[in-house]
């Protein structure tokens, strides 16, 4: 009986998963049917990673201003297009050197989400109105700046650092005035290096995922919390490292890891151990859960707020700079709705409408949802209004979830 618990515990706690890999099965097979490939093509893999990597990282930044309370910041988008302005300007226009410009570029996105952060934490300006002025505020600049033009191409030396590949640093560099012997023998030797380097780095991830939750299990029994049974955790572990050498395996046969998936993965290592592990990262909880009664135990609830959003702006930023580098230019329409994807990210992984609830891995599966939803769409050739609808549907069931799940807790 117990097991049985335990078993409807650890699936319950898992529904977003089970609810993901049924989505990408129910694509599968209709793709399949529709004679267009394969969601699973190595291709597509990498693309999926690609497309979708700036929807994770502002998901990541999101994720904090929803657990104070269910608040969010509408003026992301605009960041990242002004972000991307500023990059092209000193970049491709000034000719600056690539790294002293990214950093100009982050300062300019914390320093607009430090001017939210003043005016919502300090003055008390609900996050709704400052955010949608700063919207409006921001992308105006932005369009000031790049007067209406795009500006492009940027310099490899960007470029490679958001959209390269980490086999490429082992890899011989093949030319048209080889001979065809040792043009396929390059081609040959370089496509068994991106695999074994692939499949090394997977290995490596599995043992880190593995030792970091045996840690946490062991730290969490030794504090009398309670945890999952030795039979559920270890099949936890199991199944996600094989989908870490899943992914590893169809990632090898194209062009490897990308570069922005460490990052991506950095990110969201930082976030999910400030937000589990660090007082700071409880109080946005704290706030959440009833911002009375934290200010109430000493919490200082402004700076926490200011924290969140300032933190905001310094996520748009890197979102910005992998926006730009993934489109290879800064153009006035760079960043529109962005911010909904984000959000819906949120409130689909498991994020609570009212504050206090949710997790950076749940904004993670909630951020692979919304990419799988759009290319699974994309590639059975769905009307782009068709796929607006589909996401916003999406969303509305994700929040009445939410809401309904509240109800019965608090009727219980």
């Amino acid at each position: 009986m117990a097991n049985i618990q335990s078993l409807k515990k650890t699936l319950k706690g898992n529904t977003m998963i089970l609810i993901l890999l049924a989505v990408m099965l129910f694509f599968e097979v209709l793709i399949q049917g529709a004679d267009k490939g394969s969601l699973f093509a190595p291709e597509n893999i990498t693309n999926l990673i690609n497309q979708n990597a700036w929807v994770v990282i502002l998901a990541t930044g999101m994720l904090l201003c929803i657990l104070t309370g269910g608040n969010i910041d509408l003026s992301v988008g605009s960041v990242i297009c002004l972000v991307g302005a500023f990059a092209g300007i000193l970049i491709v226009n000034m000719g600056w050197p690539v790294l002293p410009s990214i950093l100009i570029c982050l300062i300019v996105g914390t320093a607009i989400g430090a001017w939210h952060g003043f005016f919502i934490a300090y003055v008390h300006i609900p996050p709704f109105i400052c955010t949608l002025s700063g919207m409006l505020l921001w992308r105006g600049v932005a369009l000031i700046l790049l007067n209406g033009m795009t500006i492009s191409p940027f310099p490899d030396s960007f470029l490679n650092i958001f959209g390269s590949y980490i086999p490429d640093l082992f890899l011989e560099q093949a030319n048209d005035d080889m001979s065809v012997e040792v043009y396929d023998a390059i081609i040959d030797k370089n496509a068994s290096i991106t695999f074994l380097v692939t499949m090394i780095i997977s290995v490596i991830c599995c043992v880190v995922t593995v030792a970091a939750a045996v840690i946490s299990r062991a730290s969490k029994i030794r504090k009398g919390y309670s945890v999952s049974t030795t039979v559920g955790f270890i099949a936890k572990q199991a199944i996600l490292c094989a989908v870490i050498l899943i992914v590893g395996l169809l990632l090898a046969q194209d062009k490897g890891l990308p570069l922005i998936l460490v990052i991506v993965g950095v990110i969201v290592g930082i976030y999910s151990y400030y937000t589990q592990n660090t007082v700071p990262g409880r109080y946005l909880y704290a706030i959440g859960g009833n911002e009375k009664a934290a200010r109430l135990s000493g919490i200082n609830t402004d700076n926490v707020m200011m924290f969140a959003y300032t933190n905001m702006g310094f996520i748009a930023g890197i979102a910005g700079l992998v926006c730009a580098a993934r489109l290879n230019s800064a153009a006035p329409t760079v960043g529109q709705s962005y911010e909904m994807d984000a959000i819906a990210s949120c409130f689909i992984g498991g994020a609570s409408a009212y504050g206090g609830t949710g997790t950076v891995g749940g904004a993670v599966i909630g951020a692979i949802f919304m990419g799988v939803l759009n290319n699974g769409m994309s590639i059975l050739g769905v009307d782009s209004n068709w796929q607006r609808a589909v996401k916003g549907m999406v969303l509305l069931l994700a929040v009445i979830f939410d809401v309904v799940s509240k109800k019965k807790k608090s009727s219980k």
